[in-house]
């Protein structure tokens, strides 16, 4: 049942059983007749109808004018004014309708009206409160309903727009590669220029999604490696060692190439003599591990602009941003000339 259905339930069986104990009042303690029952039957109807139709009245003019947004003071001083004027408007309904079956001359007109208003202006009060506060925490759920679909909106902005600094940068090493082998073997040129298409294929259909299976991921990461190979020959050397269950899992687009080229640049590529790229996959307790291990020494990284820190800061930004505090990436120095990078997803 939605806000709506529940506040026409609540004015209808609301006012109808606060009616329905006045009429219980009166029948006991005055002795009517048939004729004056039935009058008092058609009060009562009145009397639900006008409770309704005020108290409405005041929800709408509290809706139009945006009185949930008003500060406190201002809210109650409003609020005491629209209860005076529904009270008075009731009392003077009811004495009216009052005096068609009961003979008020005797009763001094203020006690009368006292007795009235301090009547009629519990209920008034209480319904007062009650929308109120009912008006408020609606107020509160939206705002942070809204709250949570704008933050969405931002990260999934962010998400998009860090994935799409990674092609920039990728596409130019790559063409870097190649460029080397155009004159001096053509023929290893033209491989390099397929696997950079089939590259470039899978990064556009990766631009618009969020994330791919893991074994897209690494179909990218191997053209990446064998285009870097053409470069650096026999200096690089891989090793793949990838659980089969693990494929499926979704994972960030580009993300692992953007680790295994920073390894190479920050690592292969100084290393004297040569150097390694190892990737390893395994699943454990729900979670994905993908360990990135590279010949290398682990420079200071906080700071995008210095030595790696652009893919290291990208990555960290898009798990935070896809799985908040159940994904998590570190780099740390494994032995004095081996740098290892740890991702942890969560599998869904």
């Amino acid at each position: 049942m939605n806000f709506k259905q529940s506040y026409w339930l609540f004015q209808i069986l609301g006012w109808t059983f606060y009616t329905i104990s006045g009429f219980v009042d009166y029948f006991i303690t005055f002795n009517f007749n048939y004729e004056e029952i039935e009058i008092l039957i058609f009060n009562s109807i009145i009397n639900i109808l006008v409770g309704i139709s005020l108290t409405h009245f005041f929800r709408v003019i509290f809706k139009q004018y945006f009185w949930v947004k008003l500060p406190i003071p201002q809210l109650v001083f409003r609020s005491t004014i629209g209860i005076l004027i529904i009270t008075a408007l009731m009392t003077a309904v009811n004495i009216s309708l009052d005096e068609t079956i009961i003979d008020t001359s005797q009763i001094n007109w203020l006690i009368k009206e006292v007795l009235y208003i301090t009547n009629l202006g519990k209920p008034v009060l209480i319904w007062v409160l009650i929308y109120i506060f009912s008006a408020y925490s609606k107020e509160r759920r939206d705002e942070a309903v809204e709250r949570i679909k704008l933050q969405a909106s931002i990260e999934a902005s962010e998400a998009k727009i860090l994935r799409a600094q990674i092609n920039p940068h990728f596409m130019f090493n790559a063409l870097n590669s190649i460029r080397a082998l155009i004159i001096e073997e053509p023929k290893k040129a033209q491989k390099g220029i397929t696997q950079l298409s089939n590259i470039l294929r899978s990064s556009l259909v990766a631009d618009r999604k969020i994330t791919i299976s893991l074994k897209e991921e690494l179909k990218t990461v191997e053209d990446y490696l064998e285009l870097e190979k053409v470069r650096y020959e026999e200096r690089l050397q891989t090793k793949w060692d990838v659980d089969k269950d693990t494929l499926s899992v979704q994972v960030p687009p580009m993300m692992l190439q953007t680790l295994v080229e920073n390894a190479i640049k920050h690592g292969v590529q100084k290393a004297t003599n040569w150097g390694f790229v190892e990737i390893n996959t395994t699943a454990i307790n729900k979670e994905l591990l993908i360990k990135i291990r590279n010949t290398g020494i682990l420079k200071n990284t906080e700071n995008k602009n210095e030595d790696g820190g652009f893919g290291l800061i990208n990555t960290e930004k898009r798990l935070k941003l896809l799985y908040g505090n159940r994904g998590s990436f570190e780099i740390f120095q494994e032995s004095p000339q081996i740098v290892c990078a740890l991702i942890k997803i969560p599998i869904n």
